[in-house]
């Protein structure tokens, strides 16, 4: 289990959540789980647990039958619901048979009675913790032999890290941000946590927040009444109340306007929101996933972006890797997108030349995937046969395909032969105009030297320098650098 990434660290050891009224038996409970290897939070009422998941996804919780307030068993259909792979162990007094199995058919996987034995407790915990484990791994199993996940296709490092933290945040209803360069696949990425999650019965409704004027944000995200504004002729539901019971996709959420921004911080906060020019209070459940191209932090930091929102967007993050870092996917990504613009022209079996896959597999793709497909599919109306030549590819990817560090050692392109791509000498890096103090000279002199060892890799001045890559970007600028 994981505590939400950006609340604290990851935890090292499996986290269980006790859910009981009862505050002694709640104590001892979380004692013996602590001394038995586990991480035990404590609530006393159903109410404050489903609150804490949206900031903890949790291995299993005991979850009290009889409770004041929310019931246990209203709590156990919300967790099915929101968290449809997570272990639930009832707890009660009442050890009667019809409890038991009334417990087991909405979706419990055990079923302890007060007062719980110390090594009952800790077996069915144990159980429950290691089914959960085998079931990630086997659904992991599965995304890795076919490459893909949710229409994401990928078999690199870093997408298979991807494909696993997919799969943990799904489970839970926390707040996700996904960063990344343009054409990455952020909107995937977002549908894939929706179809894999208790909420994917429901609606998945995106947004482009850049593609709206600031004008009317407000009226696109929460609807409006009729006669609120010029022209408001009649009522209109907005975005949130469309992604009711499902997930709403924010992309370039860097783009709302300050006003908007608090709106939205209010409604994360009170799961409540009103139309425009309405006095009616909407109830709304929907889990929000966001998305930008934008450094937030910088942003923050500027004050062009609220530091408490970023918070509450930002609890789960995803960096999306590019494509120039992950090229043991191109060939399967080229591939997948042959084969599916060939089958809505009638030409299923079309294929590259060595040459054309060559040339694909070194270019650069500063438009990562969505200039990957673009080229594909173009590649497929300018060839004439069944075979794609180097001649059919973009001018662009032609000319510009030697331009790249040669592949690491460790990638595995079948059916493929490549020739080992050309190196090219690093652009010179750019002067500044100003002169720097000492302490930001020796920084920008210690990341050019980083880059000129990495060869142009990103990823390894990355790990070179030890800091994040928000923050080795915004360095990049301020020091304009462009390696």
């Amino acid at each position: 289990m994981h505590v939400a990434e950006g609340t604290r660290e990851e935890s090292t050891l499996p986290i269980v959540l006790v859910v009981d009224d009862d505050e002694s038996h709640r104590t001892l409970v979380m004692r013996w789980l602590e001394r038995g290897g586990y991480e035990a939070h404590g609530f006393a009422d159903g109410a404050s647990c489903i609150e804490a998941l949206e900031r903890v996804i949790p291995d299993a919780v005991l979850l009290d039958l009889h409770m004041s307030g929310i019931g246990g068993m209203t709590v156990l259909g919300r967790l099915r619901h929101t968290h449809p792979f997570l272990p639930v162990l009832m707890l009660t007094a009442d050890a009667g048979v019809p409890h038991a199995v009334k417990a087991i058919q909405a979706g419990a996987c055990d079923y302890l009675t007060k007062p719980v034995d110390r090594m009952r407790l800790i077996e069915a915990v144990k159980g429950a913790v290691d089914q959960n484990l085998v079931s990630q791994r086997m659904r992991q199993a599965d995304r890795d032999q076919r490459g893909a996940y949710g229409g994401i296709v990928g078999v690199s490092p870093p997408m298979l890290r991807l494909f696993r933290q997919i799969d943990r945040v799904a489970a839970s209803d926390v707040t996700v941000l996904i960063t990344g360069e343009s054409g990455t696949g952020k909107e995937l990425v977002a549908r894939a946590i929706h179809m894999h999650s208790g909420r994917a019965g429901g609606p998945f409704v995106a947004i482009n927040c850049a593609a709206i004027p600031e004008t009317l944000q407000e009226t696109e995200l929460f609807g409006h009444e009729k006669g609120a504004f010029t022209g408001a002729g009649a009522r209109r539901t907005g975005r949130f109340e469309q992604a009711n019971r499902g997930t709403l996709f924010l992309d370039e959420v860097g783009e709302l306007s300050p006003g908007l921004q608090a709106k939205l911080l209010r409604v994360l906060q009170e799961r409540q929101f009103y139309r425009v020019g309405g006095n009616e209070e909407i109830d709304v459940d929907v889990r929000i996933v966001t998305a930008t191209y934008k450094d937030l932090v910088g942003a923050c930091q500027k004050g062009e972006f609220r530091e408490d929102l970023f918070y509450r967007l930002a609890v789960f993050e995803f960096d999306l890797a590019p494509l120039r870092e992950r090229r043991e996917d191109i060939p399967l990504l080229a591939a997948h997108f042959l084969a599916e613009a060939g089958a809505r022209g009638e030409r299923p079996r079309v294929r590259f030349s060595d040459q054309a896959r060559q040339a694909l597999l070194t270019y650069a793709w500063p438009g990562n995937v969505r200039e990957l497909q673009n080229a594909v599919e173009r590649a497929l109306v300018a060839s004439s046969g069944d075979v794609v030549e180097l001649e059919d590819l973009p001018r662009r990817v032609r000319e510009m395909s030697g331009a790249v560090s040669a592949l690491p050692p460790t990638v595995a392109l079948p059916p493929m032969r490549v020739a080992a791509p050309m190196r090219q000498p690093l652009a010179p890096p750019s002067t500044l105009d100003v002169d720097l103090p000492p302490r930001d000279q020796v920084e920008r002199d210690m990341i050019l030297d980083a880059i000129r060892r990495a060869e142009g890799n990103m990823s390894e001045v990355i790990r070179a320098l030890r800091i994040p890559r928000t923050t080795l970007y915004r360095k990049l600028k301020k020091y304009q650098i462009e390696p």
